[in-house]
């Protein structure tokens, strides 16, 4: 009897499965050979499950900004005093992986206009996840600059050897939200 696939379960964990590689390769070092070699698996078999590199690319980005906290959670980021701290604690998770995400984004939207760069579906999910991550700890009024400033602290914690503190982030956060 045939061996029974659960395809969409099988699509995700080559999904899983590619994100290491994109980080390891950049967008542009990286061929639908190399990807299915790497993931041991025919390069058809690859193209049946995304029949292009951006199309496996979408799906890691999907993976990979999936922010969805548990309920209990949200209770405590729900109080007074830990939304804050619960927002700055996902961003301090965030960062272990930030400057490999950076390099692999800047290497994919390399030579590309900022209106193509706007309209990529990858770059719009990226966004709309982003944004409605802060939106569960900020006012609508105040997500994308708490975004901006967040991803900013990242990337200068990342330029000046993590001497940008997360306190003094958050406490000027504390004041002006």
């Amino acid at each position: 009897m045939p061996k029974k696939i659960d395809h969409d379960a099988y699509r995700i964990e080559l999904a899983q499965n590619a994100i290491p590689l994109f980080s390891q390769y950049g967008y542009s070092g990286l061929g639908m050979r190399k990807i299915a070699d790497e993931l041991g698996i025919s390069k058809s078999a690859l193209y049946h499950y995304f029949p292009t590199k951006k199309a496996l690319f979408h799906a890691c980005t999907d993976l990979i900004t999936q922010f969805d906290m548990p309920d209990n959670e949200l209770a405590v980021a729900n109080s007074s005093n830990g939304k804050l701290q619960q927002l700055m604690q996902i961003i301090k998770e965030i960062e272990p992986t930030f400057p490999g995400e950076m390099s692999l984004l800047f290497d994919y939207l390399r030579g590309r206009s900022p209106q193509d760069i706007a309209e990529d579906d990858s770059m719009c999910l990226a966004n709309q996840r982003y944004e409605k991550l802060i939106a569960q700890f900020v006012s609508q009024e105040d997500n994308q600059p708490v975004l901006c400033l967040l991803m900013g602290t990242l990337l200068m914690r990342y330029f000046n050897g993590a001497q940008t503190d997360f306190s003094e982030i958050e406490s000027w956060l504390s004041k002006k939200l």
